[in-house]
């Protein structure tokens, strides 16, 4: 076993993981750790992940953290193992939508599946809310909104993403925005 903690991370959990309703999910809501300490890992606000300064480049260990990382009641940031807990910076929402799929349905009408810059799918609807961000400068999120994810995360909107939601807007009682799964979800404030 090395003395590295991100070394360690891969270690432990052995391969690649997913979010709730992906494959290979891991039970983070049954890990309670320890705090082990502070990690030099930071999300930047274009979902890009770094490590001591350098970019973690490799796609597979970029979605393995993302798999491990919750945020927790303190506003904090984790990764987390089932033995190990560490603090890591967050810059905005840890995720981004860049892309979604539209389909019909014949019970539940029009289904909008968000895809996340870690290749995670997620059906918007009640388990995963489209909701518009509070106005903080800390995140300096903009008008943007974003989408409620697993274990306290969220992922915002990419350009491109943002920009094709828009495109799928409608109309209703005086709000813009997008039906999925039965539910009506405004896109701006009005």
């Amino acid at each position: 076993m090395t003395d590295q903690p991100l070394d360690r991370i891969s270690e432990q959990l052995g391969g690649e993981a997913a979010g709730r309703g992906n494959p290979g999910s891991p039970p983070l809501h049954l890990w309670h750790p320890e705090f082990s300490g502070d990690i030099d890992i930071r999300i930047e606000r274009d979902g890009s992940w770094w490590h001591e300064g350098e970019r973690i480049r490799r796609a597979s260990l970029v979605r393995l953290f993302a798999s491990i990382l919750r945020r927790e009641a303190d506003g904090d940031y984790y990764l987390v193992t089932p033995v190990e807990k560490w603090r890591i910076q967050v810059e905005g929402f840890p995720l981004q939508v860049v892309d979604f799929d539209v389909a019909e349905n014949d019970t539940a009408g029009r289904i909008i599946t968000v895809i996340t810059n870690t290749g995670q799918r997620y059906l918007l609807g009640r388990d995963y809310p489209l909701f518009l961000p509070e106005s903080n400068p800390s995140l300096d999120v903009g008008e943007v909104p974003a989408v409620g994810l697993d274990h306290g995360l969220a992922a915002s909107f990419s350009r491109p993403a943002w920009y094709r939601l828009v495109e799928a807007a409608e109309q209703r009682d005086g709000n813009t925005g997008v039906e999925s799964d039965g539910l009506f979800f405004p896109i701006a404030r009005a």
